[in-house]
C-alpha cells in the first residue's frame, strides 16, 4: 500500500496516538461508571475513543485521495509564540494589562512570515481595549492596568 498523502496519514496517526492515549489513561486512573450514572473517565474515555475512530479514518482516507507532502516545519514560529506566552504571564502582575500585551502581541506577530507594523499596532489596540473592557470593566478581574510604577493610571 502506498501513502498518497502524507499529511493526512500524519495526522490520523498523530489523533490515533493522543485519543487512545486519553483513553487508556482515564480507564486506568478513574472510575468509569455507566451511561445512566457516569463516573469522571466516562467523557475522556468516550471523547478519547471518538478522536481515535476519526483519526482511522484520516488516516485511511490518506491511502485513497492523494494530497500535498508534508511541508517543512519552521521552529520560529513555534518558539516565538511560547516565548510570547510566557513573557505575557511574567509582565502581567508588575507591569500590567497594557505592557504585557504589547509585549505578547508584537513578540508573536514576529514569529509570522510577514511584520507590519501599521497592522501589529492596530491589533495591540483592539486587543487592549477589548480586554479592558471585557476583563477589567465588564468581568471585574482584579488585572492590574498600568505598570507599578505608575502612580495614577490613565484608565480605571
Amino acid at each position: 500500500m502506498k501513502i498518497k498523502s502524507p499529511k493526512d496519514f500524519w495526522a490520523g496517526v498523530m489523533f490515533i496516538v493522543t485519543g487512545l492515549f486519553f483513553l487508556f489513561w482515564a480507564v486506568a486512573y478513574y472510575q468509569m461508571g455507566t451511561a445512566v450514572r457516569m463516573g469522571p473517565a466516562y467523557f475522556p474515555a468516550v471523547l478519547g475513543g471518538l478522536l481515535a475512530v476519526l483519526g482511522g479514518i484520516v488516516m485511511l482516507g490518506s491511502f485513497a485521495i492523494s494530497g500535498p507532502p508534508i511541508p517543512e516545519f519552521h521552529f520560529r514560529p513555534l518558539l516565538l509564540i511560547s516565548l510570547a506566552c510566557v513573557v505575557y504571564g511574567y509582565l502581567m502582575k508588575p507591569a500590567g494589562l497594557l505592557v504585557a500585551t504589547a509585549a505578547l502581541v508584537f513578540i508573536s506577530a514576529y514569529g509570522g512570515h510577514e511584520f507590519k507594523w501599521k497592522e501589529v499596532s492596530i491589533l495591540y489596540l483592539v486587543l487592549v481595549i477589548f480586554s479592558v473592557l471585557v476583563f477589567v470593566k465588564g468581568l471585574t478581574l482584579p488585572f492590574p492596568i498600568c505598570p507599578d510604577f505608575m502612580e495614577s493610571c490613565p484608565i480605571r
